[in-house]
C-alpha cells in the first residue's frame, strides 16, 4: 500500500495515499463533524460541515471528498472552523422541527448530537419550514420530510446499494425536497421496504412504522394468546442499545424480557430456519434429478422477493417457493402449535421480532400469508422497537438471567443462527445437501469458501459427486451481474452458471436490515457476524436436518419434506409485479 505524509494541526501523520483527508484525520485522532457522510456511501460534500483549512492556501476543502496530498499541512479544528460549523448546524436547525422530545430519532439522532457538541441552546436565524405531508403508506416506512436536512444519504443508498431508485430530489434551492421517484406516495413508488434509506438517515425524516402499542395492546388483552419469535440476526445486535458491545449473543436475554413483558409464548424463527433449509433443499434435490429450472434462487429476504417482482418477473420460475422462516413459524404457531397446546388459533396473535423493516409488508404481501386459516403473523416489530419497549416498560435487560424459548418451534441448530448473515443461508443447505441426496451425513460442517463480505461471491462444492456451483449476493445492486449471465445461458440455451444461488437485500445480511440498532458499518457488521458463527460453533446441533424438533415436526405433523401438508402451510407462489402503483393482494383483514 502507498503511503504519504501529511500534516494535522502541527503533526506528521503517514496515511495511506487514497485516503480522503476525513478518514486520515481519525487515523490520526481527530473527528472531524459530518452529516452527509457514511463509510457505505459515495462521499458528495453535501452538508459542508466537514470543511478543513489547507495551511499557506485560501482553500478549505470538504473532506469527506478530497483525497489527502503528500506533504501538505491540514487545521482540522480551530475557533474560525467551529465558527463555520457551528453556524452551519444553525443554519440547517432553522428548516428543522422542534420536535425532538416525540421524534422516534431522539436520542440517536446525529443533528441533536451536534447541536449538543456545539451547545446550540437558541436559535439565531429565522425558522422557516416546509409544509410537507407525513407519507406512511407502505405500512412499513414512514417518511417525515419536514425533518430532512437534504444530506442526501437516503437517495444515494436506494439509488447505489439498492438499484431500486425509490426515492430521488426533487426541485432545487430551497425547494429542494427528498420524495418518491415521480412524487408518488412511496408505496405506489418501487420501494422494496428494506428500510436502508431509514437505516442511514442522520434524522427522524424516515423511520420504521412504530408498532409497540400494538403488542402491549394484545398482551393486555386477557382472551388472546401472544405468541412472539425472535429472527437470528436480533440476538446480535439489541445489546448495543443497553450498552453492550456489538455481536454480543442476548438470545436469553431476549426470551426473558418478552415473558416479563407478558408474552405467553416466545419461540425463535432460527427453528423455522431450520424448517426452511430441510424444504428449499429437498425442492433443490428434486429440481436436479428431474431435470427443473435451476438454478434455484433463494427466497427468505422479502425485499429480495419484491424486486424479483417488481424487475425479474421473467425468472420467478427459479425462486424457491419456500416461504420465508418468520411466515412459515407464523403458520406453525397457529396449527400445529395450537393443536398440541389446545388452542384456538383465532385467539393467538402471532408477533415477529426482525431486523427488518419489509417484514411488516410481508405480513400481508398476499394470501399464502395467512395459510393457517388466519394472518400466519399479525404484525411486526424492528429490534429497535423491541428495545425501546424494554426500555419504557422499566426491565432491567443487562440484568436478567438466561431463559429458554418455548418447545417444540424453538429450538434450533447452529445453521439456522447463521441464516442472519450472508452466505448463512448457502451454508446452511450445504451442510444438508449431501444427506438430502445420499441419506448419510457429509464429513464437512463448515463451508468457509462461501462466507465473505464481497458483494459477490461465487464457489463450487462437492455434494456427493457433483459438482454444485453457488453464488451469494448481499445489497440488491450487486445481484443484477448474477441474473444477466443466467438470464443469458436461458436465452442462448447454455448451462447455467450456478445451481444455488442466494440473495440477501442489506449489506452484510440482515445483520445489517433496516430495523436493526443504528450505526451500521462494515467495523460493526464484522462483529454482529462474529457472534453469530460463535452461536454457530457453540452449538451441540450444527445441521438443520439434525434438529430433534424439526424431526418432531415432520414425523407428528406434516410427514415428510415436500409433502402436500407441508406445501398447504410453508409455500407459496409469486406474480410479475408493476415498478408503480403495486400492492399487496392479501385478502387477510388485520385483526389486532
Amino acid at each position: 500500500m502507498s503511503m504519504v505524509k501529511v500534516h494535522f494541526n502541527g503533526g506528521q501523520y503517514e496515511v495511506p495515499a487514497d485516503s480522503s483527508i476525513l478518514d486520515a484525520a481519525r487515523s490520526a485522532g481527530y473527528k472531524i463533524p459530518t452529516l452527509c457522510y457514511h463509510s457505505d456511501l459515495t462521499p458528495w460534500a453535501a452538508c459542508g460541515l466537514c470543511v478543513v483549512k489547507v495551511e499557506g492556501s485560501g482553500k478549505m476543502p470538504r473532506a469527506c471528498a478530497t483525497k489527502v496530498e503528500e506533504g501538505t499541512r491540514y487545521i482540522t479544528h480551530d475557533p474560525e472552523l467551529n465558527q463555520v460549523r457551528r453556524a452551519t448546524v444553525e443554519m440547517i436547525l432553522a428548516d428543522h422541527p422542534d420536535e425532538c422530545l416525540s421524534c422516534g430519532r431522539n436520542g440517536t439522532c446525529e443533528l441533536q448530537g451536534l447541536a449538543a457538541d456545539f451547545s446550540i441552546r437558541e436559535r439565531r436565524f429565522e425558522s422557516i419550514l416546509a409544509e410537507l405531508p407525513r407519507d406512511d403508506s407502505t405500512r412499513a416506512i414512514v417518511l417525515d420530510p419536514r425533518k430532512c436536512i437534504n444530506c442526501g444519504r437516503c437517495v444515494l443508498v436506494c439509488q447505489e446499494k439498492q438499484d431500486v431508485w425509490a426515492l430521488e430530489f426533487l426541485n432545487r434551492g430551497d425547494g429542494t425536497r427528498m420524495k418518491p421517484a415521480g412524487d408518488v406516495l412511496l408505496n405506489d413508488s418501487p420501494c422494496i421496504k428494506c428500510g436502508q434509506c431509514s437505516a442511514h438517515c442522520p434524522v427522524g425524516a424516515i423511520f420504521e412504522q412504530d408498532d409497540t402499542k400494538r403488542l402491549l395492546d394484545v398482551i393486555r388483552d386477557p382472551e388472546l394468546h401472544v405468541a412472539v419469535q425472535i429472527a437470528p440476526a436480533v440476538r446480535v445486535a439489541i445489546g448495543e442499545a443497553f450498552g453492550l458491545a456489538a455481536g454480543e449473543i442476548t438470545t436469553g436475554k431476549i426470551y426473558a424480557a418478552l415473558r416479563r413483558l407478558g408474552v405467553d409464548s416466545v419461540f425463535d424463527t432460527n427453528f423455522a430456519a431450520d424448517l426452511t433449509i430441510m424444504e428449499e433443499g429437498t425442492e433443490f434435490v428434486d429440481r436436479v434429478r428431474t431435470g427443473k429450472v435451476l438454478p434455484q434462487i433463494t427466497s427468505c429476504c422479502p425485499s429480495w422477493v419484491d424486486y424479483m417482482e417488481k424487475y425479474y418477473g421473467d425468472m420467478i420460475g427459479h425462486f424457491s417457493t419456500v416461504k420465508s422462516p418468520m411466515m412459515m413459524l407464523g403458520a406453525l404457531a397457529k396449527s400445529y402449535y395450537a393443536e398440541r397446546k389446545g388452542l384456538s388459533p383465532d385467539k393467538i396473535v402471532s408477533v415477529g421480532i426482525m431486523p427488518c423493516t419489509s417484514k411488516k409488508y410481508e405480513c400481508t404481501r398476499d394470501d399464502n400469508m395467512c395459510s393457517s386459516g388466519y394472518p400466519d403473523v399479525d404484525f411486526v416489530l424492528t429490534t429497535r422497537e423491541l428495545a425501546r419497549l424494554i426500555k419504557q416498560s422499566g426491565i432491567d435487560f443487562l440484568s436478567l438471567a438466561d431463559e429458554q424459548a418455548d418447545t417444540p418451534i424453538g429450538g434450533y441448530s447452529g445453521a439456522g443462527t447463521i441464516f442472519g448473515v450472508t452466505g448463512g443461508v448457502m451454508e446452511a443447505a450445504l451442510r444438508t445437501a449431501h444427506f438430502l441426496m445420499t441419506g448419510e451425513e457429509h464429513s464437512v460442517i463448515e463451508f468457509r469458501n462461501v462466507r465473505g463480505m464481497d458483494g459477490v461471491r461465487e464457489a463450487t462444492v462437492d455434494v456427493d459427486g457433483t459438482e454444485v456451483r453457488v453464488a451469494m449476493a448481499h445489497g440488491i445492486a450487486n445481484v443484477r451481474s448474477i441474473l444477466e449471465k443466467v438470464r443469458a445461458a436461458t436465452e442462448t440455451g447454455q448451462e447455467p452458471p450456478y445451481h444455488f444461488i442466494e440473495v440477501m437485500a442489506c449489506r452484510g445480511g440482515c445483520i445489517s436490515g433496516g430495523g436493526q440498532p443504528y450505526g451500521a458499518d462494515d467495523a460493526l457488521r464484522a462483529k454482529r457476524i462474529k457472534g453469530l458463527y460463535g452461536d454457530d460453533e457453540r452449538a451441540l446441533v450444527r445441521c438443520s436436518h439434525q434438529n430433534p424438533y424439526v424431526k418432531q415436526l415432520y414425523a407428528d405433523y406434516l410427514g415428510e419434506p415436500g409433502s402436500h401438508a407441508a406445501h398447504e402451510l410453508l409455500h407459496t407462489e409469486y406474480v410479475s409485479r408493476p415498478l408503480y402503483g403495486s400492492t399487496s393482494d392479501c385478502g387477510c383483514v388485520p385483526r389486532f
